[in-house]
């Protein structure tokens, strides 16, 4: 954590902490970071239009589904759908989080207490990225690419998968609940994540199934529901970069350090994303 920590302010009344740290080398390194803390970022396209842009909700471009393939006779013509744009309106979010640490702390403590508050609120501050990718899936799946009949097992998987069409092929990510990996691992096919780990999508990824690389998260298991995702399905569009600010508490010797960055998060394009039903723990 070099060039964080500046060094104490002595009077003849004692030692206090001053300016603990330059906000400046702090947020660029939040901001340097940050994208290895938000986990779905993969799966997520990157914008910085918002820069600049005025208003707290924004009119942004999503493409929708060309709907599932059908089976074709011979000499029959394949059916050809046109590849439509719509448009979302999106709620520019702050994702913020702050940390208060006392001089005590700072002087007395072993390792590096400031740098271990700017890692977690870098962490932090992933983790409502995380959660704001996830809602937007809930929110914003397709009818067309939502299956309710496909139950989350080898077979289901396979059965949802039809749903991509022509575009089965490609990189895809299963995210599934802690149960739901309880059940998929034991099936056939399944491929442990040792033999897939030189071409992981995702951080965190325990195995493969019917193409899919699986990835578990506690975040899904109030959804109960599953998500079959290929990347560029969801899109960032940063409005502002990460801020941090200071405020010291001469009263009770503290420094208050908070971070916020200014986003919208949403599904860019539909046809790269598949709802499944979650599964529910069978202990």
């Amino acid at each position: 954590m070099g060039g964080i920590i500046m060094s104490a302010v002595s009077t003849t009344n004692g030692t206090y902490l001053a300016n603990l740290f330059n906000p400046q080398v702090v947020g660029d390194r939040i901001e340097k970071k940050l994208f290895d803390y938000i986990r779905f970022a993969p799966l997520a396209r990157v914008y910085n239009n918002l820069v600049g842009r005025p208003g707290s909700t924004v009119t942004l471009p999503y493409y929708n589904s060309i709907g599932a393939a059908t089976a074709v006779s011979e000499g029959q013509d394949i059916p050809i759908s046109q590849l439509t744009e719509s448009t979302v309106s999106v709620t520019i979010s702050k994702y913020a989080k702050g940390v208060q640490i006392t001089d005590e702390a700072v002087l007395s403590a072993y390792g590096d207490p400031i740098g271990e508050a700017v890692d977690q609120i870098a962490q932090s501050i992933g983790q409502a990225y995380d959660n704001a990718m996830l809602a937007a899936m809930g929110t914003s799946a397709d009818a067309n690419m939502t299956t309710a009949a496909a139950a989350l097992t080898a077979d289901g998987i396979a059965s949802a998968l039809t749903l991509f069409g022509e575009d089965i092929d490609g990189d895809k990510v299963i995210l599934v609940s802690p149960a739901g990996y309880e059940t998929i691992r034991k099936a056939n096919g399944w491929i442990p994540g040792t033999e897939v780990a030189a071409n992981l999508i995702i951080r965190g990824t325990v195995g493969m199934i019917h193409g899919c690389q699986v990835v578990v998260s506690n975040k899904l298991i109030a959804a109960n529901a599953s998500y079959i995702v290929k990347p560029g399905a969801l899109a960032i569009y940063n409005k502002r970069g990460i801020l941090v600010e200071t405020d010291r508490d001469i009263i009770n010797k503290s420094t208050v350090i908070t971070a916020d960055r200014h986003a919208a998060v949403y599904v860019l394009d539909k046809s790269k994303l598949i709802k499944m039903p979650g599964q529910a723990s069978t202990t």
